[in-house]
């Protein structure tokens, strides 16, 4: 079995297995086996779009099963949720498809995952299956460019867990933004969620002389604007959800006279919102919030068309790591990076908050100990940085980027200089080869709190 000794222990978690170490331990047994053996991976899309990765795994022995499941499993369970498909094709490893084929099943322990990524994703049950190396070929959708000119009349909104964002825009200039808080993720009636957006919309469009377009960012999978599955919409039954939430932004552009409005998944305009910040392409945005939000424009500044669900992508390999409450997994992004992560951290930090508050209240509370300079909620946020910085140099190896941008309340004041400090000592000790090329971007304060929601009023065309 591989046991790791980082250099760098998270303050208030010191059993964190980063998973970028894990891999690297593991390629380097392979590289060093004349055993293993190279295998590809695809992931694929009903209408034929797939992307692969190349690895290599030690050879099939009781030796080194243990070690090669944990790899491999998790290996697929990030390409999935990064990339986004229904299909997974494997060449070289009929003994690790038979597992995944038992373990992303209906009743298998990724059940979640069988069911989102497929059905509800994708409109069919998740496959897994062994193929032939020369069948399984790369075929990426064409990408499209990362967002729109900035004219005209334009709202901006951005739906968060916790808050609503809202954004007012002539040509390029805010004129306009707020922040109500909601709570919409055990609401039952879907017109909790059509009144609130339409009460936003209706805000924004009093500081304009007349509305040109509306774009929205939301948590969750968009087709067609159409929400298919989400997290904000996980209180609503599916009969509601089918008949009323579906149709939602719809009926919102109907009341509107059918203005040109666009709604994206909140980590595509996230990376947007990154692009448009820095005016660089080779993003790849984090939205530490709710949840854990992630979008990425690639060095020739496209959109990918990757579900880039961070939040289910593993970040610690530890066997007992702490259980996203949702997909019943563990080790996953969404744990380490967004209200859920500060206030799981609370009760290792000492600082006296009430238990019985929700996540917003408890980040507030932290944030309060932060601005009176506490040291126990500074130990909050240096342990997110280093989960940050080792989790970094793992996304590196899937994402081309140079420029990383984070947005997000958890990333708010100094709590959030604190996360970036740590990260890029990690980096700067564990992986210096990597660190001089990634950038760190830092927007104002209203740009983290109401990037996304400009960023959403540029992605209808005029």
């Amino acid at each position: 079995m591989i046991h790791l000794t980082s250099s760098c222990q998270p303050k208030l978690d010191p059993r964190f297995v980063p998973a970028a170490m894990w891999n690297r331990a593991y390629q380097r047994l392979a590289n060093d086996s004349d055993e293993a053996h190279a295998i590809r991976i695809a992931i694929e899309r009903p209408g034929g779009t797939t992307w692969t990765h190349n690895t290599k795994i030690l050879p099939d022995s009781p030796a080194h099963a243990a070690d090669t499941w944990l790899y491999c499993e998790r290996l697929i369970k990030l390409l999935l949720w990064a990339w986004g498909g229904s299909r997974v094709r494997i060449a070289g490893a009929p003994h690790i498809v038979s597992k995944l084929q038992e373990t992303y099943s209906p009743t298998g322990a990724r059940s979640f995952d069988y069911d989102f990524i497929g059905r509800a994703c994708f409109g069919e049950s998740l496959t897994v299956e062994s193929a032939e190396l020369e069948a399984l070929q790369p075929s990426p959708p064409v990408s499209v460019g990362s967002a729109n000119p900035l004219k005209g009349n334009r709202i901006g909104f951005d739906l968060g867990g916790s808050d609503r964002k809202c954004a007012a825009m002539i040509d390029g200039k805010v004129v306009f933004s707020e922040e109500i808080k909601w709570n919409p993720y055990f609401e039952s009636d879907p017109e909790y969620h059509r009144a609130g957006i339409a009460d936003s919309l209706k805000s924004a469009a009093a500081h304009l002389p007349h509305v040109d377009a509306i774009g929205g960012s939301a948590a969750g999978i968009y087709i067609d604007n159409e929400p298919r599955v989400g997290s904000l919409y996980r209180g609503i039954a599916q009969a509601d959800f089918d008949r009323r939430i579906r149709s939602v932004f719809k009926d919102l552009q109907k009341e509107w006279d059918g203005v040109p409005f666009e709604v994206a998944n909140d980590g595509d305009v996230t990376a947007i919102a990154g692009a448009m910040a820095i005016n660089d392409s080779a993003v790849l945005g984090i939205s530490m919030g709710t949840s854990l939000a992630a979008g990425f424009i690639n060095p020739q500044n496209q959109v990918t068309g990757w579900l880039n669900e961070l939040a289910f992508c593993p970040v610690d390999y530890r066997s007992d790591a702490p259980t996203d409450e949702w997909s019943g997994d563990r080790g996953c992004g969404v744990q380490y990076f967004s209200q859920q992560a500060v206030g799981r951290l609370i009760p290792a930090s000492g600082l006296s908050v009430d238990p019985q508050l929700g996540l917003p209240e408890k980040l507030e509370a932290v944030q309060a100990y932060m601005n009176a300079g506490d040291e126990r909620a500074s130990a909050i946020y240096e342990t997110i940085g280093t989960y940050f910085g080792y989790s970094i140099a793992h996304y590196r190896e899937f994402y081309e980027f140079r420029n990383l941008l984070v947005l997000g309340r958890v990333s708010s004041g100094a709590g959030g200089d604190i996360v970036l400090a740590e990260a890029r000592r990690v980096l700067d000790l564990e992986f210096s080869e990597l660190s001089s090329g990634i950038t760190f971007q830092t927007p104002d304060e209203k740009t983290k709190r109401h990037g996304q929601a400009i960023a959403a009023a540029s992605l209808p065309q005029l």
